[in-house]
């Protein structure tokens, strides 16, 4: 798991230096029809590389270029520099500003999402806090993390500015006192980040009871409760972990009925469908490519603002030191839209073609143009 959580982060720090050298120098199961005159959403990814080499680091953010209008930066809080004594402003400026920057200098509406507990097992807190022996419910460790994050927010300015992921998932998983550390700490963050629309993210699939519940549908109130000052609402999902066989399965309310109640611009963070079979769960390339699809018209049934598919290419999990068959990494490798050869899949073309659709934002999300 720890070795999961430092790949993670190698790839943030490769994409940066990628970003820095950049900027130095068919699917046959017939046409997809759009699902609309205009989409409501910005559409982008993450900076993830296939691998940690020159090579596939330049080449995923060129395609990240090619096929979005918004970018997501999805960090790691740097707690064992923080608490050291690091001055979070510089390890801002080294570490995030450079492709924060790249970005915006090629016209790429910019989504900052912090991680604060462990974004693959949300049973346990971050694993530099593990290994350090510490825990976000410290007043000091909380404190580390507002100066960081207000660090962000200062020097990046993103339009969308994240400060806790999957937020009911860690209420329902996570290690006894996180979820309260999180709803106190937080506010302390949205008080001086006002140029940026504030969010948190929520699972799907979990607001759904799809993930270790009853599969009767739970919502996200406690969560809208318990973080009222958020000016947007982040998703999260991954409805092939939920128990969906088919993307024709998900309902069409699956995103708008979340948060329906508050008037709030929606951005899914993260997600995507697997395009392999893994363990019970059975997928193929057809089925990504309809969950492509699928997703387009769920999100703009909920008058989304953007839409971060996690990866566009798929991740060679070896090549950065991780196990193929490990049950918790394993489900996240082959999301992406293109492969580790950089081949395309079937998915890209459904993407593509609904990014060549125009942007209509509805008044909604105005706010955000």
């Amino acid at each position: 798991m720890n070795v999961a959580m430092r790949a993670r982060r190698r790839i943030t720090l490769c994409a940066i230096a990628g970003a820095a050298a950049l900027a130095c120098s068919s699917d046959s199961s017939g046409p997809h029809e759009p699902p609309g005159p205009a989409r409501s959403y910005h559409m982008g990814f993450s900076n993830f590389p296939t691998a940690p080499d020159t090579t596939s680091i330049r080449k995923t953010l060129e395609l990240v270029l090619a096929h979005g209008d918004a970018a997501i930066m999805h960090l790691d809080v740097p707690w064992a520099a923080l608490l050291a004594g690091a001055d979070a402003d510089s390890l801002v400026r080294a570490d995030v500003l450079p492709l924060a920057t790249f970005y915006r200098s090629h016209g790429l509406l910019l989504a900052i999402e912090t991680d604060v507990t462990n974004g693959i097992d949300r049973t346990a807190e971050a694993p530099a806090l593990v290994a350090l022996g510490r825990s976000l419910t410290e007043d000091t460790v909380q404190a580390v993390y507002k100066a960081y994050v207000v660090a962000l927010a200062d020097e990046t300015q993103p339009l969308f500015l994240g400060l806790a992921s999957e937020t009911n998932l860690i209420r329902a998983v996570g290690p006894p006192g996180v979820y309260a550390a999180i709803v106190h700490m937080t506010p302390r963050v949205r008080a001086v980040a006002s140029a940026s629309l504030v969010y948190v993210s929520v699972q799907v699939e979990v607001a759904w009871g799809r993930l270790g519940g009853s599969n009767a549908y739970v919502g996200i109130d406690q969560d809208l409760a318990d973080f009222p000052f958020i000016t947007a609402l982040g998703l999260s999902s991954y409805p092939y972990l939920g128990g969906f066989a088919s993307p024709a399965d998900v309902p069409d309310d699956y995103f708008s009925r979340l948060g329906s109640g508050a008037v709030l611009p929606r951005l899914l963070t993260e997600g995507g469908w697997t395009s392999v079979d893994i363990g019970a769960i059975h997928s193929t390339p057809a089925l990504q490519a309809a969950w492509i699809n699928r997703a387009s018209q769920l999100l703009n049934t909920a008058h989304a603002a953007a839409w971060f598919q996690l990866d566009i290419t798929d991740l060679n999990l070896g090549a950065f030191g991780l196990d193929p068959n490990d049950p918790q990494i394993a489900p996240f490798a082959n999301i992406g839209l293109i492969d580790t050869s950089f081949v395309p899949k079937p998915a890209l073309a459904v993407w593509d073609s609904l990014f060549s659709i125009g942007l209509g934002l509805p008044a909604a999300n105005r706010v955000i143009q």
